[in-house]
């Protein structure tokens, strides 16, 4: 029995000045991984100087986005007044509940010199219990996720638990997200107490049931046994996983909802400006609703 049940292959999406993005949740061959139900990688991305990324304001409501890179800068802003830049390693943990606007650039000392910038986005959906709950954001540094070392394994525990190790992270629903780095030849063994998993390569190749696979996969695993993963070159990837929703998540947009009706809700109060729609300190711009898809 192999212990991938699904591989994805992302579509890639060019999103001009040399910024490529791969979105690997959702897929047609699978929504959600656990509670998470979006993943996409960012670059890597060389950036001259004088340009860079400009994520305008934008809405959310019904989940928390997760934002965590290996490479560059950026800067957060959000309608709460949140200010943060954000640095490899570290975590930008945001939970829109029933409606956040937030914005994300190039801080201004990386625009001037040029960067390289390489991430993961992703969102985590929310207990209907908590789909409406105050909007909030957190920092976390590099203190609040405990690393693991050794023969050729570096893990880091950005969030939930995993490993015996839990993550200082505040979260709403049992998962894990990790961040995982083998030296040629290491092995790691993704355990099989969550009910969910998966892995993101970025960079590398590795091996799972003697079969090798490139960068931009996501291998979702098979539940009940554990899935060792073996380094054919120094390999970098992300795991995640957990519990699954209680029931089905609509996503349309920036937008994700148990319910359809409450979707329907939150494009009109984008387009009549019913959110709190200031971003202090990223005013003058914003995103507007889509057009209807065909």
């Amino acid at each position: 029995m192999s212990s991938i049940e699904t591989l994805i292959v992302p579509r890639t999406s060019d999103l001009g000045g040399g910024l490529e993005v791969r979105r690997a949740l959702p897929s047609a061959q699978r929504r959600t991984v656990g509670p998470f139900v979006f993943l996409d990688e960012m670059g890597p991305a060389l950036f001259d100087p004088g340009a860079g990324v400009d994520v305008r304001p934008h809405p959310h409501i019904g989940l928390s986005t997760v934002t965590y890179l290996y490479e560059g800068a950026m800067m957060h802003r959000d309608s709460a007044g949140h200010v943060q830049e954000i640095r490899p390693g570290e975590l930008n943990w945001m939970t829109a509940g029933r409606g956040i606007v937030h914005s994300e650039r190039t801080p201004p000392p990386q625009r001037d010199a040029g960067q390289r910038l390489w991430g993961l986005q992703l969102w985590v959906g929310l207990p209907s219990r908590h789909e409406e709950t105050d909007p909030g954001f957190v920092h976390y540094g590099l203190d609040a996720q405990p690393l693991i070392e050794g023969e050729g394994v570096q893990a880091r525990v950005v969030a939930g638990s995993i490993f015996g190790q839990t993550s200082a992270v505040r979260t709403l629903s049992p998962l894990f997200f990790g961040d995982i780095v083998l030296q040629p030849g290491a092995t790691v063994v993704v355990p099989a107490e969550h009910e969910e998993r998966a892995a993101y390569l970025s960079s590398g190749v590795v091996e799972v049931d003697g079969q090798s696979h490139q960068p931009g996969q996501l291998l979702v695993f098979a539940a009940g046994k554990p899935v060792e993963i073996k380094a054919r070159e120094t390999a970098r990837f992300a795991i995640l996983g957990g519990e699954p929703l209680d029931g089905p998540r609509f996503v349309w947009w920036n937008f994700v909802s148990s319910s359809k009706d409450r979707i329907e809700q939150a494009k009109l109060d984008w387009e009549r400006s019913r959110f709190n729609q200031v971003v202090p300190g990223d005013e003058t711009e914003y995103i507007p609703l889509p057009p209807p898809r065909q």
